[in-house]
């Protein structure tokens, strides 16, 4: 989801001056050696995490048809048997970040009791913003409203896992009102709070313990209230790796679905075919373009694309709002909020649910690919709170991206929608997934432009994406360091593209790609559920030292 280059974020002023506290540093989870090719590999997390990768592309080249069945059973095995597990761990985050608001935990300051904002409030909320902004909304922002309206209008299940039957939450077939609202409803479920509680608590523990611990800035040192020194060791060697599998894969994801995006988009304006040779070419060229950032460092030329990239999706945003039915879409937004808020927990039940393609099509692989992808935004989003206490740190995490997310599926899916109702434009309600944005911008003015900002939408938070995780990845597998080897980094550039490509390429497609997220998102939600007690455990050390 985010597309902010976290390079780009200046280093804030006094973050090195991190309160020293009895957490002991391992010595060698810091000094390390450079090895062959440039590589720091001062702990097993890089050449285990490594060679995995590279075993599971050459395994995926090599025996596709192979591959893409054992993705498939894979998605279904944890969907159908686990989906209780991802929504029952989605519901406990809410709740956790929750306590935090309400408790005296809350008042912890990010960095020290000294510490002070490094951002005002009007940047850091821009920064936020940034973070809730990428690939999946320009991918789902009309698809999935979409879908969801169409299923609660039809009142039927398919077998593609993507649709579902309705009536548990109270939608009759037919009723094309109560089908907008619940359509929306469930839109803003899976872009709303329990995503960004999940991002919340992996921001929440980075910052915690590097800015106020002293300890680096890699997921191991949030264990450290539970595991004490044996966090440096293989425990630690664990946590890390599940760490970069959940990150690369969820990375592969989001480039796996802007490449079969901008291939759609591309189609649409210049007929240029719809295929996986394309497509490949697409993750290929772009994986190169985020590779010269890799190569330049520090350079502000992806940060510029990035800034660019910000402008111009909120004037598409804006386009789209005024040239569709404006007042419908704003008053839209609020209905919808209220149609969330009463339908939530009827969504975010686990238990005896008949909705089972929803539950595990959309939702489990959704809870999946956000928790494969919090080590990423909670990065950069811990990167940029030092200075805040706990509450307004969470309040603001929950509640800032969650409304740009609502904003941004109200406007999209609502244009889209009314479409439907209002003029009895179905093109976009029939297109592919991959194709419905377009569609929906065909019944609007200027098509040719908004189109083509469309595609560059995509192709930059996919430029942006790419160089901005090889940094995380590779700070995960350098124990933490900000400033590892740059071949290590150009290492994870490469393969992030190279297991998008090899995923799209095996039988499966798309749904390998989602296969492997639900597959490396299941540990990793376990690792961050233990993760909300050290972070309680954390917060009471916290209070006892003031």
């Amino acid at each position: 989801m985010a597309d902010e280059d976290i390079q780009g974020i200046p280093e804030p002023e006094g973050a090195s001056d991190i309160i020293e506290t009895d957490y002991e540093i391992g010595q060698d989870n810091v000094e390390g050696s450079v090895g062959p090719f440039g590589f720091d590999i001062h702990n097993p997390v890089f050449l285990i995490s490594g060679l995995a990768i590279v075993a599971f592309v050459f395994y995926t080249l090599a025996l596709p048809e192979q591959s893409g069945a054992a993705f498939s059973w894979l998605f279904s095995a944890v969907t159908k048997g686990f989906d209780w597990f991802f929504l029952g761990a989605a519901n406990i985050f809410v709740i956790f970040c929750l306590l935090l608001i309400v408790t005296p935990a809350g008042s912890v300051r990010l960095g020290g009791t000294d510490a002070t904002p490094d951002y005002t409030y009007l940047g850091w909320f821009a920064m936020l913003f940034a973070a809730g902004m990428g690939i999946g909304l320009m991918f789902y922002g009309v698809s999935e409203p979409m879908s969801h309206f169409s299923s609660a209008l039809g009142g039927t299940a398919t077998e593609d896992g993507m649709r579902t039957d309705w009536a548990p939450l109270g939608a009759a077939a037919g009723d094309e009102q109560a089908a907008i609202r619940l359509g929306m409803a469930a839109t803003i479920f899976h872009w709303g709070l329990h995503p960004w509680a999940i991002y919340a608590v992996v921001a929440l523990a980075l910052a915690l313990f590097s800015y106020n611990k002293g300890l680096p800035l890699t997921i191991r040192s949030a264990f450290y209230p539970i595991l004490g020194d044996r966090v440096w060791g293989w425990w630690g060697h664990i946590i890390d790796t599940l760490a970069v599998f959940a990150t690369l894969f969820g990375l592969a994801t989001s480039l796996g679905f802007g490449a079969t995006q901008a291939n759609a988009g591309l189609n649409e304006l210049f007929g240029i075919p719809i295929n996986s040779t394309v497509e490949v070419l697409l993750i290929s060229g772009i994986t190169a373009v985020a590779l010269v950032s890799v190569l330049r460092g520090l350079d502000g030329g992806v940060k510029v694309l990035s800034e660019i990239n910000m402008g111009l999706a909120l004037l598409l945003l804006l386009f789209v709002l005024f040239a569709g039915p404006t007042l419908a879409i704003l008053t839209g937004f609020v209905d919808y909020l209220g149609a969330y808020l009463v339908n939530l927990p009827a969504l975010s039940n686990p238990v005896g649910r008949e909705d089972v393609n929803f539950m595990q099509g959309w939702t489990s692989f959704y809870w999946a690919w956000w928790i494969s992808w919090s080590p990423f935004v909670g990065m950069f989003i811990a990167r940029v709170s030092r200075g805040r206490t706990v509450r307004e740190f969470v309040i603001c995490v929950l509640l800032i991206p969650s409304m740009v997310c609502v904003l941004w599926m109200s406007v999209f899916g609502g244009v889209a929608i009314q479409q439907v109702v209002l003029d009895g434009y179905t093109a976009a309600q029939e297109a592919d997934l991959p194709l419905q944005l377009f569609k929906m911008l065909d019944q609007l003015p200027l098509t040719q432009i908004t189109s083509l900002i469309g595609i560059v939408l995509v192709i930059v938070f996919f430029v942006t994406s790419s160089d901005s995780g090889s940094l995380v990845i590779d700070t995960i597998t350098a124990g933490g360091k900000v400033d590892a080897p740059v071949p290590q980094r150009v290492f994870w550039c490469v393969f992030e593209g190279a297991v998008a490509i090899v995923l799209l390429l095996s039988a499966g497609g798309l749904q390998s790609l989602q296969s492997m997220v639900i597959s490396t998102g299941l540990p990793f939600t376990v690792v961050l559920l233990v993760m909300c007690w050290a972070i309680w455990r954390g917060l009471m050390s916290e209070r006892s030292n003031t």
